[in-house]
């Protein structure tokens, strides 16, 4: 079809001694799962199918029917999901529920070791120290290993960080994690390594362990101590795991170890949902499940209480071209909307944007409240059109990450070279540029804040022109930074040569090109992401002959009203990541950017990588599952490149797996 769119347990029953009647309040489907005999079992519910009811109502049906509440082990990824858990349980079944332990992998970790940390070296007293305390303690040791101070390209304390954690939470070991995630660091890997030691080394001597070390150190009590293992695994006869999909190794051993082989252990995921490989999650625990424990039953929810069923099917046909998945088919409670998903193809991304707001104030205007729209991206710089039209058009909205586009540190930071070539007597966007060089702090900023301000006292000369190299090679800086500062006014000179200023995407290529980039390995673990936001941005200035217009354009979108944001924030449209949209729901969702390379990720084509693939097409499911009632997934046909010119783009390869029959296609005039 085509739409022409103008643009403008245990027990053997069913009744609880406590009179809940699980059956009427359960499908048939949730009540098997709740009711399941002793021994592992294996529950994959799908999206929108009542996973955390389901867990729920298992914990009440547990102690509903003889088990102790203090033999109990609910492991959860959030402290939030366990305390909302144990509240409706107390809600179902009114005992005391103080001897459960219920929570996150760290905070039950913490309590295993406030009891015999005293068994690995530790003290029971322990301190657990935040990122903060951890940036500190690295930088500390850094200094004293005498690394970095002359290499400003050597990995600054927060990606090293970012190293160790990765490497402990999927056990793969510093040197393969360098090698595979931090290639651009392989040269220093010897000096990541003596790092680690000393660092080691540091927090035992200060009886003090990281956010990471909580999991590390129960595993290896748990490891190290049978008498400790078995008392444990005598104690938690039933052990429930939410979110199964998403655990990494780490925490896949302490589950292995508390659980006692084949005991009575209930795992709840949903593979298809499994999109955090990025930071350790390993898919494969939940598929090979029924391998590790053959006496596994496995229990499939697969009826959704969520979307239509239009927008299900197409979330089925989506998932069903992976190879790596446990078959399941959701099937939708709710009647056939007279709205099937639609497909839609602009011209480019301002076209995307102008659609999308324009569609989102036809959709309010019809009783849709902002609170139920939601605009999901890939990427954050793919919604860069949509902030700016979103705010063009004055209608309110929030972003997940808490940061609008041209909020982030990397933008900004680019930017105040830009607005310092424009501008020599802007002092902020000085200091933010200067203070990027290694060696430079507060102080000497303002010290050669000051010697700037006094050259441009100094009379000139009328035709003479002084590039900022010469007047930049003239000032006080601290040996460290000379390097870095003559290559500032270099770069300088080339933002303003001659005293113009040129175009302002041509600006933003040489800051990246002849300081930044190097600047954004050492400091940022999201490199690759960091990369493509700044790609972006320069495309986006090429829209614009004048700098002057561009940085007067960007300085609107970032003194937008947020109080007034801040203050409707149910009135407000939502933008988020799909990766931070998991979990969640709304009404009507517009997926944009649906290009190859762009979604999927162009990592993923280029590497030929099928489980690269396949996660970015559960990340695709997920967006498509967040919808209850409208689908829209948008796409522009023609990318505009700062160098080369515009260049015409695939559909993303996810839009041709399904029968065209499953969309509506718009035709946009």
């Amino acid at each position: 079809m085509v739409r022409r769119y103008v643009l403008n347990g245990e027990g053997d029953g069913s009744h609880s001694i406590s009179g809940i009647d699980y059956a009427s309040e359960l499908n048939e489907q949730q009540l098997a799962a709740v009711m399941a005999p002793p021994g592992p079992a294996l529950v994959i519910a799908g999206a929108g199918a009542g996973k955390t009811r389901t867990l729920t109502y298992r914990v009440a049906w547990l102690i509903d029917h003889g088990i102790d509440p203090g033999q109990i082990l609910l492991l959860t990824f959030t402290n939030k999901a366990s305390r909302e858990m144990l509240e409706r349980v107390r809600e179902l079944v009114p005992v005391d529920l103080s001897a459960l332990w219920g929570g996150t992998f760290h905070s039950i970790a913490n309590r295993l070791l406030r009891r015999h940390a005293d068994k690995i070296g530790f003290t029971r007293s322990f301190s657990i120290m935040d990122s903060d305390d951890r940036k500190s303690m690295l930088k500390a040791v850094i200094k004293s290993l005498d690394l970095g101070d002359k290499d400003k390209r050597f990995p600054k304390a927060e990606v090293i960080a970012s190293i160790f954690s990765l490497a402990d939470n999927t056990g793969e070991g510093i040197k393969h994690i360098v090698e595979c995630d931090y290639p651009y660091h392989s040269p220093y890997l010897e000096a990541i390594l003596n790092i680690r030691e000393e660092y080691d080394r540091r927090k035992r001597e200060a009886n003090s362990m990281d956010f990471d070390d909580l999991l590390l150190h129960a595993v290896e009590l748990l490891e190290k101590d049978s008498f400790i293992r078995d008392l444990y695994r005598n104690k938690f006869r039933h052990i429930l795991v939410d979110e199964f999909q998403d655990t990494n190794a780490l925490q896949d051993r302490m589950i292995d170890l508390l659980a006692d082989g084949d005991g009575n252990m209930m795992v709840v995921g949903d593979d298809a949902q499994s999109i955090y490989s990025w930071r350790g999650a390993d898919m494969r625990h939940i598929l090979n499940f029924t391998i590790k424990h053959p006496t596994a039953r496995t229990y499939k929810i697969e009826t959704n209480y969520r979307s239509v069923p239009e927008i299900l099917n197409l979330s089925n046909a989506a998932i069903a071209a992976n190879e790596n998945r446990i078959e399941k088919e959701l099937r939708s409670v709710r009647p056939a909307s007279s709205m099937p998903p639609a497909l839609v193809a602009l011209n480019d991304t301002r076209m995307e944007a102008m659609f999308v707001v324009q569609r989102i104030g036809e959709l309010m205007e019809s009783g849709v409240e902002a609170s139920e729209i939601a605009v999901l991206y890939r990427a954050h710089f793919h919604s860069m059109d949509v902030q700016m039209e979103l705010t063009r058009r004055h209608v309110p909205f929030l972003i997940t990450s808490g940061l609008r586009f041209f909020e982030q540190a990397h933008v900004k930071d680019v930017l105040s070279f830009l607005r310092f070539a424009v501008n020599g007597r802007d002092e902020l966007s000085f200091k933010r540029m200067v203070s990027l060089l290694p060696g430079i702090g507060p102080a000497s900023c303002n010290r050669l804040w000051k010697q700037w301000v006094a050259h441009l006292e100094e009379p000139v000369t009328d035709g003479d022109y002084e590039r900022i190299s010469g007047i930049l090679a003239g000032f006080t800086v601290p040996s460290k930074a000379r390097k870095a500062w003559d290559q500032l006014g270099l770069t300088l000179d080339e933002l303003t040569p001659e005293g113009l200023v040129v175009k302002p995407s041509s600006m933003i290529f040489s800051v990246v090109e002849a300081m930044y980039d190097e600047y954004m390995q050492a400091s940022f673990d999201n490199y690759d992401q960091r990369c493509q936001d700044l790609n972006q941005l320069s495309s986006f200035a090429d829209r614009f002959e004048s700098t002057d217009e561009f940085l007067a354009q960007m300085s609107l979108l970032g003194n937008t009203d947020q109080a007034a944001d801040e203050a409707g924030r149910s009135g407000s449209v939502t933008l988020s990541t799909i990766h931070q949209a998991k979990g969640l729901e709304w009404r009507v969702v517009f997926l944009i950017g649906l290009c190859d390379g762009m979604f999927p990720h162009q990592r993923s084509l280029e590497e030929g990588n099928l489980n690269a693939l396949e996660e970015e097409r559960r990340l695709f499911y997920v967006g498509i599952t967040r919808a209850k009632d409208q689908l829209y997934l948008t796409y522009p046909r023609w990318n505009s490149k700062v160098y080369g010119g515009a260049y015409s783009q695939m559909p993303s390869r996810f839009l041709d797996e399904w029968p065209s029959n499953l969309v509506e296609e718009w035709q946009i005039e």
